[in-house]
Parts: structure tokens; C-alpha cells; sequence
């Protein structure tokens, strides 16, 4: 009956999918794939709001996320950015790396999926230097990891590529490794990244599949992808990565934040805490059982540890929605600024983001126009819609997504 049910609704929404696009006039949607959109929607739907296709096995179950975080503390660092880094600091994160010589290439951004909730706790999140989340339809959300101070060997799972992902790329002057994307996507991509987009589980150890051949089955390793690029003929050597500015002490003038809640859907919550004796926001995310949603420790699993990260960015970007699963999103050519929210330190600051160059970092103002220090570490960037409603009491902060 589930599978008589969800191909009932495939076919309901493959024929919105073109009803939309042939109303709409927009050329980028391909017609032909309507039934693609249809499978990856649900496929991606959080289990409250539709129900999951049924996956081929179910032998492999992830890990229980119930690890907490150890703080360990960082090296005495000094304020850096935008300009001028040293040769031995990390543009990315204001950190000394051990050997400068990583950095001697392009990041690796990698797209990871956070749907379905058993491809969960993901794998690798903890090494990137960034990581950015946003909404792919349905109530759902995803990821891109940015892999360059350190690497991983297992990131994922692995999923599809979005129009936002090579702007994000090319942003950081990156390779991207994703598994697959709509043909209309893929070449979209291919077009802004030519060579230096890397899509296929047969180039294992870049990407591979554990075995499993599902949807959360495909996992890759940054050093290998990089490997992957040079053979290519992508050029790896230190790219002028300024624009990001980082420092210990903290900025005057912020707002109590001891708790972020980022909500793309009433059943997909996200939520940061503040960890004030390591002076890390830790990620919670939510664990379905039945009709209620309890909130967990969002753990790697390579190191059973929380994931921890020194900065917390909202930004608030248009979202054009193409399809109910494909959607474009300004992130290009931000010359004038939109609003941003950064928390550091159990602290919040409404500040401005830009991004004056396709190939150069997204910039953080305050509000005097000066160049806004994050703490030196890791950053998570949620992409909100401009509209999205946003709440601030007693040291509670909620996002709430709405387009456009």
C-alpha cells in the first residue's frame, strides 16, 4: 500500500511540477524531468510532513546520536584579516595551521544531506572550516562543507547538487563534490565550474559508496577529491582567499544568546546552544519518534563528539522557487549588503553581509560599516529567505524560513 501510495503521489507531483513551469515561462525548468523532481522531493521530505520512499535495504542503521562535546582549548591566536594574512593562518578561520603548506590549493566543498533523518549522525562535518545549510524544498534542508585547513576521509552522506552550490564554490575559488544532479542543474553547474566539478561514485576514493547503494550511501575524502582536480588540470596553488577577519576579544555592543533556533518547516527544527565553559554554540537537531520531535546531540560520527562551532552566521538572501525542489538564490553580487545575524560568544550582532567579487569570500560589516571579527574558528552560514520571520527573547533566538 506505502508504495502504490507514494507512486500515486509522484505522478500528483510531477504534473503540478509541469502545470507550474508551463505557467510560469521560466526556460530553466526541464519538462522531462518532472518525475525526477517528484522522487527527490520525497525522497528529501522530513517523515512528518510526507511519507519516505521505502529505500532498497535497511541493513545499516547509523549510529544514535548521544555524544556530548569536549572542549579542548585553542592556541593563543592574534587578530587577522582581511587582508594581509600570514602565511601560516587559515583565511577561513583566523587559525594556525601546522603546516602552511595545505593551504597551497583550492578548498574542497562537499554537499551533504540532511534528509533522510538515517543517513544521520553525518560524517566529517567537524573538519570543515565553514559550513553552509539551506532550504531545497519540501520542508527540508541541506549542506556544503568546506574542506581547507584540514581534511576529511569520510564526508556525507553525499547528495545532489543545487544552483546555489557552484556560487558558493566559486566564492572560495573551490572544487565541488557532489553525487550527481538534474540534468538542467548539472549543466548549470558545469557552466561556472567547468572541471572543477566533481560528480561521480565511480571515482572512488573521491566519492564512494559504502556498499549500501543508496541515497545515503555515497561518502567522499576532501584530500582525495583534491587529488582528483589536479589530475584534472585544476591548477592548485594559494588563492587570494581576504575578506573574513578574525579575533579573540570580543566585540562590543551584542545582544544575549544563549540559544539559536533555525526552523525551515514545523517539523525540520534546528537549534544551537551555547556552551559557555568551551565558548562553542553546539547543534541539536531533531530525532522523530511517532508524533513527537525530540532534540538530540547532533554528533560526526568519525569522532562521536557534538558539533561544535565558534560562529554562527544567519544571512538573508533572495530565493527564487523554480520548482517545489529547485530553487535559484542571490548570493552573487551583493554589492550594496543585506542583513545578516552573527552570534559569537553566547552573544548576537545584526551586522551586514556582501559579496563585491565572484571569487572571493563573503564579507561581514557591523553596523558602523567597519569589517566585522568573527571568532577565530570554525562558521556555520544558515541561508534564510529575505522574509523570514525572526524572534529575540531572553536570550532566544528563532528563524522562521519564508521566501522570497
Amino acid at each position: 500500500m506505502l508504495k502504490t501510495k507514494s507512486h500515486l503521489k509522484m505522478i500528483l507531483l510531477g504534473s503540478m511540477l509541469i502545470l507550474m513551469a508551463a505557467c510560469s515561462g521560466k526556460p530553466s525548468v526541464d519538462l522531462e524531468l518532472a518525475a525526477t523532481y517528484a522522487a527527490q522531493t520525497l525522497a528529501a521530505m522530513p517523515k512528518d510532513v510526507e511519507e519516505q520512499l521505502p529505500t532498497a535495504t535497511q541493513t545499516e542503521a547509523a549510529p544514535t546520536a548521544t555524544a556530548t562535546f569536549t572542549a579542548t582549548p585553542l592556541p593563543v591566536v592574534q587578530p587577522s584579516g582581511p587582508v594581509d594574512f600570514p602565511e601560516n593562518v587559515n583565511p577561513l578561520t583566523g587559525l594556525v595551521v601546522d603546516d602552511p603548506s595545505i593551504l597551497d590549493r583550492r578548498p574542497i566543498l562537499v554537499k551533504v544531506a540532511n534528509y533522510p533523518i538515517s543517513g544521520r549522525p553525518h560524517s566529517g562535518l567537524s573538519f570543515a572550516d565553514m559550513v553552509f545549510e539551506y532550504y531545497i524544498g519540501t520542508g527540508g534542508n541541506r549542506f556544503i562543507a568546506l574542506y581547507y585547513g584540514q581534511d576529511a576521509d569520510t564526508i556525507g552522506p553525499v547528495r545532489s547538487g543545487r544552483m546555489i552550490d557552484p556560487y558558493l564554490t566559486s566564492l572560495y575559488e573551490g572544487i565541488l563534490g557532489m553525487e550527481g544532479a538534474y540534468v538542467t542543474v548539472r549543466d548549470h553547474i558545469a557552466e561556472i565550474l567547468e572541471n572543477r566539478m566533481i560528480s561521480s561514485k565511480e571515482l572512488c576514493p573521491g566519492l564512494c559508496d559504502d556498499g549500501r547503494m543508496q541515497v545515503i550511501s555515497v561518502f567522499g575524502d576532501s584530500a582525495a577529491l583534491t587529488e582528483i582536480a589536479a589530475r584534472r588540470g585544476v591548477v592548485q596553488q594559494r588563492y587570494l582567499l581576504e575578506g573574513m577577519a578574525f579575533d579573540p576579544e570580543v566585540p562590543g555592543g551584542g545582544e544575549t544568546a544563549v540559544e539559536i533556533k533555525t526552523m525551515f518547516s514545523t517539523v525540520n527544527p534546528e537549534e544551537w546552544r551555547y556552551d559557555k565553559e568551551s565558548g562553542y554554540y553546539l547543534r541539536w537537531t531533531d530525532n522523530e519518534t511517532g508524533q513527537a520531535i525530540d532534540m538530540i546531540p547532533l554528533v560526526d560520527r568519525i569522532t562521536d563528539e557534538q558539533l561544535a562551532f565558534a560562529n554562527v552566521v544567519v544571512i538573508f538572501a533572495n530565493y527564487d522557487e523554480i520548482a517545489p525542489t529547485l530553487h535559484d538564490m542571490a548570493i552573487w553580487d551583493n554589492y550594496d549588503g543585506k542583513r545578516a545575524v552573527v552570534f559569537r560568544d553566547g552573544l548576537a550582532y545584526d551586522i551586514t553581509w556582501k559579496t563585491p567579487n565572484r571569487n572571493q569570500p563573503i564579507q561581514f560589516f557591523d553596523t558602523s560599516g567597519e569589517v566585522f571579527r568573527l571568532k577565530p574558528g570554525n562558521t556555520w552560514v544558515v541561508v534564510m529567505g529575505s522574509y523570514s520571520a525572526v524572534t529575540a527573547d531572553d536570550g532566544n533566538w528563532a528563524f522562521t524560513f519564508f521566501m522570497p
